[in-house]
């Protein structure tokens, strides 16, 4: 798969060791930014990462931010994006599987390096389980950004 990944300045340190996992499960990394520690505004990055998921570019996107949150609503502002902060390993397959979520979010103030190669790892090995529950709930998603 390819990955696109991003990070605000608050994220930047942890963004090498996330895409050293991505590449290390043997997928393709885009790297958008940031490329240094200073300030930089997250929605810049996550919109970034999100135009590369929705129109195809990339399969999925990671953004590292310090808490994840920030990327996180960022990135659910784009239509077509399902993001979620994971923080631990279930969160990290269970959000592909059950809702089809195509960016993940984690804090670098959060976790550490270790742990984020593991939530890579559990993020990117989950495929989307399309039961009739879970393929109903994605719709309703997808109905409800429409809306907006």
């Amino acid at each position: 798969m390819k990955i696109v990944v991003g990070s605000d300045h608050a994220g930047f340190s942890l963004k090498a060791d996330v895409i050293a996992a991505i590449r290390a499960a043997g997928h393709e990394v885009e790297d958008v930014g940031s490329f240094d520690d200073r300030p930089v505004d997250f929605p810049d990055i996550a919109r970034a990462v999100c135009d590369r998921v929705a129109d195809g570019r990339a399969h999925r996107g990671m953004l590292v931010c310090g808490t994840g949150v920030g990327a996180s609503i960022a990135a659910n502002k784009r239509r077509g994006i399902r993001a979620a902060v994971c923080h631990d390993a279930h969160s990290a397959h269970q959000s592909v599987e059950h809702d089809d979520v195509n960016v993940m979010c984690i804090g670098a103030k959060i976790v550490g390096a270790w742990l984020a190669e593991d939530l890579v790892r559990s993020f990117l090995d989950a495929k989307f389980n399309a039961t009739d529950d879970h393929v109903r709930r994605v719709a309703k998603l997808t109905a409800f950004e429409s809306e907006a």
